[in-house]
């Protein structure tokens, strides 16, 4: 290999530039140099921040777009039949409202208990994502269906211990004040 480099090398030999600048060359492309940065001076548009705030923001919404698209890879519940579909949107839609009915609630006395239940709640999504995953890769396998319908009732029980204890926390304060 070396004695192919120093052929090669040989072989090339004219064919190098070797030609050194003249005298002054770079004085005199410095000075080039500074003479279009004086003529450069940059004019900031304000528009330019509209645009740039708009570019941000549709970038921003196609990656969030693309995370949950990409995130959505297993087969739902819905995607079952017609009675899973309904399972699922009933699950669903009474979860929403608890959630609802949590939000309305939140105060600076009980905000770090609810942050505590929406992180179990985020466990029980990651591993319901998981489960939808495993769902279709096993082609509709009844005891992963079960997990999932177990899953939303677990994400409900949650909810409702979470609500029991903000109605708690809310007589005690009631009482604290009445006295």
């Amino acid at each position: 290999m070396k004695d192919n480099l120093e052929n090669r090398i040989k072989e090339l030999a004219n064919q190098f530039d070797i030609a050194e600048p003249s005298i002054g060359h770079f004085d005199r492309f410095e000075a080039k140099l500074s003479q279009k940065e004086d003529r450069k001076v940059i004019q900031w548009n304000p528009n330019t921040w509209k645009w740039l705030t708009v570019a941000a923001s549709v970038l921003l919404l196609v990656g969030f777009w693309f995370g949950n698209y990409s995130a959505k890879a297993g087969m739902e519940l819905a995607d079952i039949s017609p009675e899973m579909e309904e399972t699922q949107t009933f699950f669903m839609a009474s979860i929403q409202k608890e959630v609802e009915k949590i939000n309305l609630q939140r105060n600076e006395n009980n905000a770090e208990i609810i942050d505590d239940a929406f992180a179990q709640l985020k466990t029980l999504e990651s591993k319901y994502d998981e489960l939808t995953i495993e769902l279709e890769d096993t082609s509709e396998d009844k005891r992963i269906i079960y997990a999932m319908i177990a899953n939303f009732q677990q994400r409900i029980e949650v909810l409702e211990h979470l609500l029991e204890q903000l109605e708690e926390i809310k007589i005690i304060n009631s009482e604290l004040n009445a006295a």
